[in-house]
């Protein structure tokens, strides 16, 4: 796989929905089970109480102090860098799998650390440790500082703990639900994807589910803490007809607790995985050629993701990679067309602050078709002198932040799906997009299409497969037809990767005509 900066190749991983980058649901830069760690859990302030501080237990959880914290940070800016900053995480993880009825898998894993960052300019130094004791501490923080070369100017920092409200607080936290309440949940998956179809011939089902605790402070006297939830039920099938197989998943994904896991969105997962599996025995080869595509709701937007949202990330315009630098304020796509890339609600892409502590917002970067931000970390932002867009993202306290895509959408149009399908006499509706490749500079794609529908004389007929959509992102937006009113966010669990690390992001779409995209494939 390729890891630079304008190449992505994207993977279908069981369990993680969508196009993703194969990297591991749980980030570790080596997981290990720390001791000192207290029985008490990070909390967030919740609505309507009051609180002025943070709480003891955020420090113990860590088995660090305010003092301390000030100390790192004081020693971090000890060769005269103008900022340091200080990102502790304490993330718990389990996994548990069902393969052909039984239990074939079931694991839980712990990782703790701290990443201290450094910056002068646009310049960053970073370290990170899985020791937290004063002296491996400092020590990060004298590593991390080296970026600096300047004059020792000691500075005395008083940190404000800013409250946090959150938008994803849960019941019942993962960390207190058993194996008792998760097998269940599984069985269910794995017995309505059998019953679908008696094609079926094989199941896999896996719960995953994820608590982390961060604690983030800077030397501009930020103190800030959140507690991130995350579940993943995935289904994935084999089914076989006169001989010939086919495999179909589906995945369903919420910053919620046990909660979300209803009856009913633990069947529909069962069953659409099926759905996807047997449906692809009726599908034929698909016309080749430059035609109308019509995009359908909720997971094509990976297309919006990958091959347009990318190029609109802050670090890839300054260093002059995106085909969008120095296009702010200009038109990039049609009246109607409006992308917001946002970090509200509920989403898997969603979080309360990012990961340098700024509150996330609803950015919107495209408003009628005019470009108009880009999404921004600090650095970025200082760069542009743009406003903060809480974009800073990192995959754990191993690795440094950079500007990147929470929940990336466009919002509804006018037009109903019927009438956009009916104003195309021959082309594709794509469903599920799986493999591809992008260049993100440009704007290049190729996207594997798992499977659509023909359009012919404005009505959806055969199913089809191994398509292939070969395009570039930029013109596709340019090329955007009709937008249809119902806009839809994907359940599944979208995994992004960029510069080694890949965190969870969402996508969204509505019904969307584009007057020409080139399909490749093995029919005439």
């Amino acid at each position: 796989m390729s890891t630079s900066l304008d190449r992505r190749d994207l993977l279908q991983v069981m369990g993680y929905g969508a196009a993703t980058v194969s990297l591991p649901f749980v980030a570790g830069c080596g997981r290990t089970e720390i001791q000192r760690l207290t029985s008490k859990s990070p909390s967030l302030q919740e609505p309507g109480k009051d609180s002025g501080a943070v709480s003891v237990s955020h420090f113990d959880a860590f088995g660090v102090d305010e003092g301390l914290i000030r100390k790192v940070l004081s020693r971090a800016l000890s060769r005269g860098a103008s900022f340091s900053e200080i990102f502790l995480q304490h993330r718990v993880s389990h996994w548990v799998g069902m393969e052909d009825g039984e239990v074939n898998r079931a694991y839980s894993e712990v990782g703790l650390g701290a990443g201290i960052r450094v910056i002068q300019g646009d310049t960053t130094g970073f370290s990170f440790t899985e020791d937290l004791t004063p002296g491996a501490l400092l020590e990060a923080a004298d590593m991390a500082s080296a970026v600096a070369d300047g004059p020792s100017s000691p500075r005395s920092i008083t940190l404000t703990p800013r409250i946090v409200v959150s938008r994803y607080t849960v019941e019942t936290p993962w960390t207190e639900v058993g194996i008792d309440r998760k097998l269940p949940i599984v069985q269910r998956a794995e017995k309505a994807a059998r019953n679908h179809d008696t094609r079926i011939i094989k199941v896999t089902v896996a719960l995953q589910d994820e608590t982390s605790h961060i604690l983030i402070a800077n030397s501009e006297g930020l103190l800030v803490a959140d507690e991130r939830p995350m579940g993943v039920l995935s289904v994935s099938c084999v089914g076989e007809n006169k001989g010939k197989t086919e495999t179909g998943y589906w995945t369903f994904a919420q910053r919620d607790g046990i909660r979300f896991l209803t009856p009913a969105h633990i069947d529909d997962t069962g069953t659409t995985a099926a759905r996807n599996t047997v449906l692809l025995f009726e599908a034929v080869s698909p016309p080749v050629g430059d035609m109308p595509v019509v995009l359908g709701p909720g997971n094509p937007g990976l297309l919006l993701h990958e091959a347009i949202g990318h190029g609109m990330e802050a670090d890839f315009n300054r260093k002059g990679i995106s085909i969008y630098a120095n296009r702010i304020g200009k038109r990039i796509a049609p009246e109607g067309v409006t992308i917001v890339d946002g970090g509200t609600g509920r989403q898997r892409g969603s979080l309360n602050i990012d990961d340098e502590g700024h509150p996330t917002e609803e950015t919107v970067l495209v408003e009628n078709g005019v470009l108009r931000t880009y999404l921004h970390d600090r650095i970025s932002a200082q760069h542009f002198k743009a406003p903060r867009t809480g974009s800073g993202r990192r995959e754990s306290y191993c690795y440094p932040p950079v500007p990147r895509m929470r929940n990336t959408y466009m919002l509804a149009g006018k037009e109903s799906p019927e009438e956009i399908i009916a104003s195309v006499k021959k082309g594709i509706y794509a469903e599920i997009f799986t493999n591809g490749q992008v260049m993100i500079g440009a704007g290049d794609f190729t996207f594997y299409l798992k499977h659509g529908r023909l359009i012919e004389d404005g009505k959806l007929t055969h199913v089809i497969k191994d398509a292939n959509l070969i395009g570039n992102g930029p013109n596709v937006l340019e090329k955007v037809a009709m937008i249809g009113n119902d806009l839809k966010h994907i359940t599944g669990a979208g995994y992004c990767g960029k510069d080694g690390q890949g965190v969870p992001v969402g996508f969204g779409l509505p019904t969307l005509k584009v007057s020409g995209i080139s399909v490749g494939g093995r029919g005439a």
